[in-house]
């Protein structure tokens, strides 16, 4: 039966274990009526033209689409101290090793053209939604789940390169997860996967992480000068899983959800297909 996009959304945040809707995620224009849904990695105005062509009930982008979404969504990144004082991290240390970064990413927010692609649904009657936090956790708990279940005292951080190329999305990505610092021969350690929290913490949070004990960790992307940096610290290690096929386990495991619930989803724009269609 057709689901409302407030349905939607909370379903997403009860997968996610989330009480509110996250900053980065947004309802931009509701219906009551959607069956069949078009979901995409990034959402533009050229694929709201084709979900009204088709006659989709609603569009559901996974990255902010607009409006306070887009100008605020970086405020979910002081969900990242919560997950490092999990770990040991003193929450006044996580908090410093996160203030930079977070800091320069807000800032940044006064650039966006927060309406563009929102207000072009709304011009065309479409239902929009995008629902980024409460995805990026599930992808963050099933590939720490799936790594927390292959490491062994001695692992190497190559076998944490094979653990992840058997989760489907991997396997079927053209962008396979790759070592950025480290060897694929040297000893792992405790692997930390760290895929929510909207975007990258920076090296102080990479070293502070090292420091609490963490041998390797693994993110979806993370940037050249990063990179550099935590090479410089030689602590630690660090996977990049690749971008497209991260959020996309996430994601599925929402469509999988919606598909139980009778919805229609076509994969757009970026998603991986788990069967690999």
């Amino acid at each position: 039966m057709p689901m409302t996009t407030k349905e939607i959304m909370d379903l997403a945040l009860s997968l996610a274990g989330l009480q509110e809707v996250p900053a980065d995620s947004a309802i931009y224009q509701e219906t009551t009526e959607a069956k069949k849904i078009l979901v995409g990695v990034d959402i533009d105005t050229g694929d709201l033209l084709l979900a009204k062509q088709l006659g989709f009930d609603l569009v559901l982008a996974h990255h902010p689409a607009g409006d306070n979404a887009r100008v605020q969504g970086m405020q979910v990144m002081t969900r990242q101290i919560e997950v490092m004082t999990r770990i040991g991290i003193p929450i006044n240390k996580a908090q410093k090793a996160l203030a930079e970064r977070q800091r320069g990413l807000i800032q940044g927010a006064h650039s966006n053209n927060w309406s563009k692609v929102s207000g072009a649904a709304r011009a065309l009657g479409l239902p929009f939604m995008s629902i980024h936090l409460p995805c990026d956790i599930l992808t963050e708990n099933h590939v720490q789940k799936v790594l927390d279940g292959a490491v062994q005292p001695k692992s190497k951080v190559q076998d944490l390169v094979d653990a992840l190329m058997t989760i489907p999305e991997y396997q079927n990505a053209l962008t396979k997860p790759m070592v950025r610092v480290g060897a694929a021969g040297d000893y792992c350690g405790k692997p930390y996967v760290i895929m929510a929290g909207g975007t990258n913490g920076g090296p102080n949070v990479a070293k502070a992480y090292f420091e609490a004990g963490i041998g390797t960790l693994v993110s979806m992307h993370v940037p050249d000068d990063v990179v550099r940096a935590v090479r410089e610290q030689n602590i630690g290690n660090w996977i990049v899983a690749g971008h497209m096929a991260s959020d996309s386990i996430g994601i599925n495991i929402l469509i999988g959800e919606l598909e139980k619930r009778g919805c229609e989803v076509v994969r757009l724009n970026g998603i991986m297909d788990p069967v690999g269609k």
